[in-house]
């Protein structure tokens, strides 16, 4: 079970929607998402909460890269929805990393193994951009410390509250 809402900013407040993500593959398909859900390029923030065992935040400012932060990476890694928002960028990884391979001696039959990226563990705990909102007044430890708290739900409220769109969020939920 998930529950997703975008929060356009617009010149009257914020103004929240639910919304599916049944059709959404990719990051670019839920920047796109997002970025339609936006008036004149202003902030669009994608909240995402699964099964109260983690959540992110995404925000996407009219086209730039979206800027993402997960509360637990491991615990997203597992869902569909997560793996949409863990990118080898976020997790370290550089895709065009892999050993070619290579028959040394031009003898063996085998093939050596290639390390494959994904086969990485994801870390446990927060992951992302934890300055996202900061210049909405939500500081890095803030995130942070609302991460740790252990509810999802809770955490998103509570960011919501601290944006003053608590009311709007809670409409949608």
């Amino acid at each position: 079970m998930y529950f997703a809402a975008l929060l356009a900013r617009t010149e009257d407040g914020w103004e929240a929607s639910d919304t599916e993500l049944d059709d959404v593959e990719t990051l670019a398909d839920l920047a796109d998402l997002a970025r339609e859900a936006s008036m004149d390029e202003e902030t669009v923030l994608v909240f995402i909460e699964q099964e109260e065992s983690w959540f992110a935040v995404v925000r996407v400012d009219g086209e730039e890269d979206p800027r993402i932060y997960v509360s637990d990476a491991a615990a997203a890694a597992r869902s569909s929805y997560g793996e949409i928002l863990l990118t080898d960028e976020m997790l370290g990884r550089d895709p065009d990393d892999l050993d070619e391979l290579v028959d040394l001696d031009g003898t063996e039959d085998g093939e050596e193994e290639v390390d494959d990226p994904d086969d990485e563990p994801v870390p446990a705990g927060p992951l992302g951009e934890t300055e996202l909102l900061a210049d909405y007044g939500i500081t890095d430890k803030d995130l942070l410390s609302l991460s740790g708290d252990g509810v999802p739900g809770e955490a998103l409220s509570a960011i919501a509250e601290a944006l003053g769109c608590a009311e709007v969020l809670e409409g949608v939920r």
